[in-house]
């Protein structure tokens, strides 16, 4: 294919780059659009390995690409799954302080919330729990009622239907090994052939900094992904009752992660965590997955050794907390006592792209960075799935007109 101004191609079948296909052919009808993915379905990594969760918009700095986009994206992402009859259930959500000290916690994330515009949030009171969820204690909690449960993998494959629909081109199976940005258009090479576009956005996730580095100058941008695997469990049928929707604890406010949870999906299954361990592997779902050529990279970083540095202790605890069930299941007894460890199996793990700055900080919000006919999605963690259309419409909007 030669470059041209009415072609653009997508790297990542993920539900950030369908969404993103989709935009482009809803934009600029008759736009050629191609869509490689490295493996032989869609959604294969973050957007099919995660708890479902529709987020209301509650944690995110005001003002912040999250926030922003979180809120935009729900709204978007309800109107898409009623056209398209995708199954998403608004269980609410309660974000609970298991003690008196975690209440300074909560209210910051109240002030978030309610500055982020958030619908129907209110404070609940220790009284007040049992009503909104029996088997969970707490000395407060704060009640999301529009966070949903939503099938992701599903909304991928309708993505992807529509984007054909439209003329677009989904080509799995297809690793992008290069590409190359030049004065009339940017080249993407892979075992299957070399391809000529006007424009590329690159929604690769887990693999994206090989390809940012391959674009030169200030691509990489003192940042690098880091994997963290986050791994579940959950509820045996009989215990499934013991929560009505999704309960959470108060965040630890050092780390981009919400602590071990419950969600209930859209199939009635509850899913507890997800934890977060440091994997061995880009795409390392478990402790056996270990691929030397990752970890030279992520070893070579300066910020991995300033993070583990820092954060040494909470690695640690992280790690047992992966290898011992009684110690995951003291995170979930901590807002629900009775929980018992007959209760949990084991269940899937996903891999986090989390970015992480020179310095050893984790980046918390979604990172968006580009040349003159590249977009490189850099940073897109949770909540990117609830975001993905608002994303995409922030992404294409950001592009030079095709």
């Amino acid at each position: 294919m030669t470059a041209g101004a009415r072609t653009a191609a997508v790297i990542g079948g993920g539900i950030i780059g369908l969404a993103v296909a989709r935009e482009l052919t809803a934009r600029y009808p008759g736009i050629a659009v191609t869509v490689f993915e490295k493996e032989d379905r869609l959604a294969a990594h973050q957007s099919g390995h995660n708890s479902g969760v529709v987020h209301a918009g509650i944690y995110y700095t005001p003002g912040s690409l999250k926030a922003r986009l979180c809120l935009r994206g729900g709204s978007l992402l309800r109107e898409f799954c009623a056209a398209h009859g995708i199954v998403l259930r608004e269980l609410g959500k309660l974000v609970v302080a298991s003690s008196e000290e975690e209440l300074g916690g909560l209210a910051e994330i109240e002030r978030r919330a309610l500055a982020n515009g958030v619908p129907g949030i209110r404070r609940v009171a220790r009284s007040e729990i049992g009503q909104l969820e029996p088997y969970v204690r707490g000395a407060g909690a704060l009640y999301s009622p529009h966070t949903a449960s939503v099938d992701f993998p599903g909304m991928c494959q309708a993505l992807a239907r529509e984007v054909t629909a439209a003329g677009g081109e989904i080509r799995l199976g297809t690793r992008v090994r290069s590409v190359t940005e030049g004065a009339f258009g940017v080249t993407v090479r892979s075992g299957a052939g070399d391809w000529t576009f006007g424009q590329l956005v690159v929604c690769a996730g887990l693999t994206g900094d090989s390809l940012a580095a391959q674009l030169g100058g200030d691509a990489l941008a003192g940042m690098r992904t880091v994997p963290f695997r986050g791994e579940y469990y959950e509820l045996v049928p009989a215990a499934r009752g013991r929560v009505r929707g999704m309960v959470y604890p108060v965040p630890d406010p050092r780390y981009p992660f919400l602590g071990v949870h419950l969600t209930r999906d859209v199939g009635d299954g509850v899913h507890v965590g997800p934890n977060a361990v440091l994997a061995l592997a880009l795409e390392g779902y478990r402790w056996r997955d270990v691929r030397a050529r990752d970890l030279t990279g992520i070893a070579r970083w300066p910020g991995t050794w300033r993070l583990i540095g820092t954060h040494w202790r909470y690695g640690l605890k992280e790690m047992a907390d992966s290898l011992v069930k009684r110690r995951y299941l003291a995170n979930v007894r901590r807002y629900l006592p009775d929980m018992r460890a007959s209760d949990m199996v084991r269940s899937t793990a996903g891999v986090r792209a989390q970015a992480v700055r020179r310095d050893g900080g984790l980046v918390d919000d979604f990172v968006l960075q580009s040349t003159e006919r590249v977009m490189l999605v850099r940073n897109a963690p949770s909540p990117a799935a609830t975001s993905s259309l608002a994303i995409a419409e922030h992404i294409v909007s950001a592009l030079t007109p095709v």
